[in-house]
């Protein structure tokens, strides 16, 4: 397949009026960012134990340069911004590791340590990041750990810093919003394959960097992909306004449910008046329905949860920092920045109920709501990361579902029955092929972009149409200002020319696996059932785990797995079998690979009754694929 593409004239046309229109005389994010700066890593590079490159920033250093017509001019100054690399002072005793992962790393000096908040995305990396911290500030031990919410990149580097011996004995709390540990877990167990699928396409962690590919994520340059741990907390966060203190440093806590995760919270610091925002407010428009696939979230809640903020802190901060970018200093500039993000995500909410009560979908919607002056001339309202085209329809989702009420719209083909009815109505592919061309030409790449799926989805071996939807991937890609679009695009026509690449994140790490609860460990099977295989199967189970002294019942039913604690009144009928065993043995056998006839060979499981059953189960379980095909079917 031929190479990738160069800009056409329609977008470099695209990109120069964007520069025009946009205020780039303003630089005070750039002094914002630099601002603090003490050293960088040097070089900007985190290998793993085996040599393996985990983050490289220094990959970046062509973002320096002026921006090329193959890059929206909005977005190559937020990834040239996000790059700055190193050890920052926020305030006294505050300070945050920035650019060593897609995330920051943020640290609180305290009267005999340091208390680390959120430590990256793999234990390389915020290894890496300490390193930095103790070779300017001198080596403080870790005396606390606190993650601000339950996405990874927020608690998965925790084996960098501290330890669980550490933990265990009380020398480094781990600190969480309620419900952490159950987010965290069930957001990369429940559907982690098909989200870390989706995940390559939404940060290009694959993609060659420079100005015809990866650029950056908007939030941060992408995910690192070194080692994925977990420490589960030790002291929960319940309410707001609840106070703690660790190693001498006084804290307030605000809970924020919902946001931008289900379980997140921010937090105040009075004695250095420093206001954490966890990733509640970026510089950036955030997601309400991320790319790579979670729940909805709130918009209307998130804005009532800045509005809170500013009230009990806001006008006692000096300074509000996040978990993602840069600071903002001044009482009455960072009271302005949460305000302006406050507004920008009730906007949206309101704005799109106000149309949907119209009758408007979702897709008219996104088409013509525009943001006010004020917020859309806000740099950090900007959609480098979310979108106002897919927040939109998100709500639209949240509050509507999938269905847009047409009668049309409620019982259509799936993707490859609808592509070649789509093709033979149209005259047949080299037809649909012509006329993609000269829309091609034209410049209406959204719409060959659609036609020409129907081509690979009626006949995945068309190589013409392979090429020509990726040249029309790549223009769509070098117009985009969200950087999670950009990299989707480019993955497409990437995957397009070069062939599926899979997913190269692992998230079933050894600790993300120890911290499931036995309830999770079931319900994560249940998703693993094949229904019609498991129809006639029927037999019940009894789990003794020895290490919780506790009695799991699993029942296979119907297709499907059903579990609960046996109760202790002994009305329930004896089970076919029973096993006894330890959760770590659990996991390790029904999640982890590990060989059952091993581990009953060794007597880590012993069986009483039916010994066919653990085989019966086992041969009804389904593998989730890592490597699914997307932009084929």
């Amino acid at each position: 397949m031929p190479e990738q593409t160069q800009p056409t004239s329609r977008i470099v046309e695209q990109n120069v009026s964007a520069a025009g229109e946009l205020p780039f005389a303003n630089a005070v994010d750039q002094e914002d960012a630099d601002r603090g700066f003490i050293a960088a890593l040097e070089p900007g590079v985190v290998t793993g134990a085996s040599g393996n490159i985990v983050w490289d920033n220094d990959s970046y250093g062509f973002l320096r340069d002026n921006c090329p017509a193959s890059v929206h001019p909005s977005l190559w100054r937020q990834c040239g911004l996000v790059i700055r690399q190193g050890l920052y002072e926020v305030s006294a005793g505050i300070y945050q590791v920035r650019g060593l992962d897609i995330s920051n790393m943020t640290l609180v000096e305290g009267k005999d340590g340091v208390i680390v908040i959120d430590p990256l995305a793999s234990m390389e990396c915020a290894a890496a990041a300490l390193e930095l911290y103790r070779r300017h500030r001198g080596d403080r031990p870790v005396t606390g750990l606190i993650y601000s919410h339950s996405h990874a990149d927020h608690f998965a580097g925790a084996l960098g810093v501290t330890t669980v011996e550490e933990v265990a004995a009380g020398r480094c709390p781990v600190i969480a919003p309620a419900g952490f540990l159950e987010h965290a877990v069930a957001e990369n167990v429940y559907a982690g394959p098909a989200m870390a699928r989706r995940a390559v396409y939404m940060y290009g962690a694959v993609l060659p960097r420079g100005p015809l590919g990866q650029v950056g994520a908007g939030l941060g340059q992408t995910n690192s992909l070194g080692t994925i741990t977990l420490i589960p907390p030790t002291l929960d966060i319940t309410r707001t306004g609840q106070e703690v203190i660790v190693d001498g440093v006084r804290m307030i806590f605000q809970l924020t449910p919902g946001t931008e995760a289900p379980a997140e919270m921010n937090f105040y610091f009075p004695e250095h008046r420093a206001l954490c925002m966890a990733e509640n407010t970026t510089h950036t428009l955030h997601n309400l329905l991320t790319l790579r696939g979670a729940l909805v979230r709130d918009p209307h809640i998130w804005s009532q949860y800045i509005t809170e903020a500013i009230n009990l802190y806001g006008y006692d901060s000096d300074v509000v920092f996040a978990s993602h970018h840069w600071p903002t200093w001044g009482t009455e500039r960072l009271v302005e920045y949460l305000g302006l993000q406050r507004d920008l995500y009730a906007y949206l909410h309101d704005q799109t109920l106000r149309q949907l009560n119209q009758g408007y979908v979702g897709s008219e919607i996104a088409e013509v709501l525009q943001l006010p002056p004020a917020i859309a001339g806000a740099w950090h309202a900007r959609g480098y990361y979310g979108s106002v085209s897919h927040n939109v329809k998100a709500i639209y989702q949240r509050y509507m579902g999938w269905f847009d009420g047409n009668p049309a719209h409620l019982w259509e083909y799936p993707p490859v029955e609808s592509a070649q009815r789509h093709v033979e109505f149209m005259g047949g592919a080299d037809e649909v092929l012509c006329k993609a061309r000269i829309a091609f030409e034209q410049g209406d790449y959204r719409w060959v972009a659609q036609v020409v799926n129907y081509v690979i989805f009626a006949d995945p071996a068309n190589e013409a149409a392979k090429e020509l939807q990726a040249s029309c991937f790549e223009q769509l890609g070098y117009g985009a200002e969200n950087a999670t679009w950009r990299n989707f695009y480019l993955m497409g026509a990437y995957e397009l020319r070069h062939g599926n690449v899979g997913t190269p994140m692992k998230l079933d790490s050894p600790s993300m696996m120890a911290a499931l609860t036995i309830d999770q460990v079931f319900d994560a099977l249940s998703l693993r059932i094949n229904g019609p295989q498991a129809w006639n199967e029927r037999f019940v189970s009894d789990w003794h785990f020895t290490d919780e002294n506790r009695v799991h019942r699993v029942e296979l039913r119907n297709g499907v797995l059903v579990h609960y604690d046996r109760p202790a009144d002994g009305k329930l009928p004896p089970p076919d079998v029973t096993f006894t065993l330890t959760k770590p043995a659990l996991i390790k056998v029904l999640l982890a690979g590990a060989d059952p006839a091993a581990a009953f060979a060794s007597g880590e499981i012993t069986v009483e009754g039916d010994a066919t059953g653990f085989a019966r189960l086992a041969a009804v379980l389904d593998q989730p694929d890592p490597g699914f095909a997307i932009v084929t079917p």
